[in-house]
């Protein structure tokens, strides 16, 4: 399947980067881990002895740098992860009048996004939000936040697990596509700490909390500088059970905990490692193939942050011995897998320095599985 055909003439015209105050390093968490599982084992031995229970493993911050290339994350709560009693963040309830968590996330990166495009919410007409995990059911985060800003116009949510931003982009394109919309807010508040099994030594490193917005518009209402003009979009999903969240509202019907054996994020890491890279390198390499191009001609590919290992994989079967840190930078290091908003955060930090005329792929990929980018180019206003 071929690449969209939108008309051109779209641009990307800002975007917006909300880092969380609180920073938790590997070092921190392997302790907190350490010691709930020394205090597991001492509490189980008897039934670990004889083979009822498994022991927890203990963890390393060399285990989780190697396994990953992550050495910190950034979170909303960072006490409750560390209290070995309690291993998960504490994040009170709000009552229904107050702005919730994951809207007041969305809506710092939005204003963020917003100023560097120049706009201001009554030039934007839709309002797009896109994660991993999303707080509630209902009303849409993203109808919240069009209502703190006092957009006009209409808003939704989706979720398409780490490819969730991309495809919203996508979305974003397609409404100004069809003429539905002239500016779209798109907006990924990712809050995953909360769906992380602290407990777990094979997951608990890899999630942080972050939150990006990215401004799409027709070029000719753009009033930044320069912009980076969208020459195509790409999506590809395929069906696999390699990672899974089973968290939902129908485990109250079937009398079972919700949170639960099962129910958190969880992955067969090799497998994804294993079927996901090559299916990403073929699907980048094709899409700029259609676009009449080769990946060298690339300049900058921001990738998905979800493991460092899988990014050079890709980026050495894209690129090749040219293939370095500058044409596709790393953030995970910092930010850890903040799910969708991997790729946007690096195009968010590694984008200014380049010349117009210069090329970029912006893409994602994750459960599903899914896969989104967007190949650009930069212009001048």
């Amino acid at each position: 399947m071929s690449e969209f055909k939108m008309p051109r003439g779209i641009v990307i015209s800002g975007t917006g980067l909300w880092t969380p105050p609180d920073a938790i390093s590997n070092e921190e968490l392997v302790l907190a881990l350490n010691t709930f599982a020394e205090k597991f084992n001492r509490d189980n031995a008897d039934a670990i002895e004889s083979g009822e229970m498994q022991a927890k493993p203990y963890s390393s911050a060399e285990f989780i740098e190697k396994a990953s290339g992550i050495k910190n994350r950034y979170v909303i709560s960072k006490q409750g992860i560390l209290d070995p009693e309690r291993m998960r963040p504490y994040l009170p309830e709000r009552a229904d009048e107050e702005l919730c968590l994951q809207a007041e996330m969305g809506l710092k990166a939005a204003k963020l996004a917003l100023e560097k495009a120049n706009k201001k919410p009554e030039d934007i007409d839709a309002v797009i939000v896109g994660a991993s995990y999303l707080q509630r059911a209902y009303p849409a985060i993203a109808i919240e936040i069009q209502g703190e800003l006092g957009i006009d116009g209409f808003a939704f949510d989706m979720e398409v697990a780490c490819s969730s931003a991309t495809f919203a982009l996508q979305r974003a394109v397609d409404a100004i596509s069809s003429g539905s919309a002239k500016a779209v807010l798109v907006i990924n508040p990712e809050l995953a700490s909360p769906q992380v099994d602290f407990t777990d030594r094979d997951s608990h490193f890899i999630f942080g909390d972050v939150a990006v917005a990215t401004v799409v518009e027709r070029k000719d209402t753009c009033k930044a500088g320069t912009a980076w003009e969208i020459l195509g979009t790409k999506a590809k999903t395929v069906f696999s059970n390699n990672i899974r969240s089973n968290v939902s509202y129908t485990s109250r019907a079937a009398d079972v905990d919700p949170f639960g054996e099962g129910k958190l994020f969880r992955q067969n890491g090799r497998k994804v490692f294993k079927e996901v890279c090559p299916m990403a390198a073929a699907h980048l390499e094709s899409q700029v193939q259609e676009l009449g191009f080769e990946p060298n001609a690339v300049d900058r590919w921001w990738l998905h942050q979800a493991n460092i290992n899988m990014n050079l994989l890709i980026a050495k079967k894209l690129m090749g011995d040219d293939a370095t840190a500058e044409r596709a930078p790393i953030v995970l290091d910092r930010y850890a897998n903040t799910g969708c908003a991997g790729s946007v955060i690096a195009f968010n930090l590694n984008s200014d320095d380049l010349q117009v005329g210069s090329k970029g792929v912006i893409c994602s990929f994750g459960a599903g599985y899914s896969i989104g980018s967007l190949a650009l180019e930069k212009v001048a206003i």
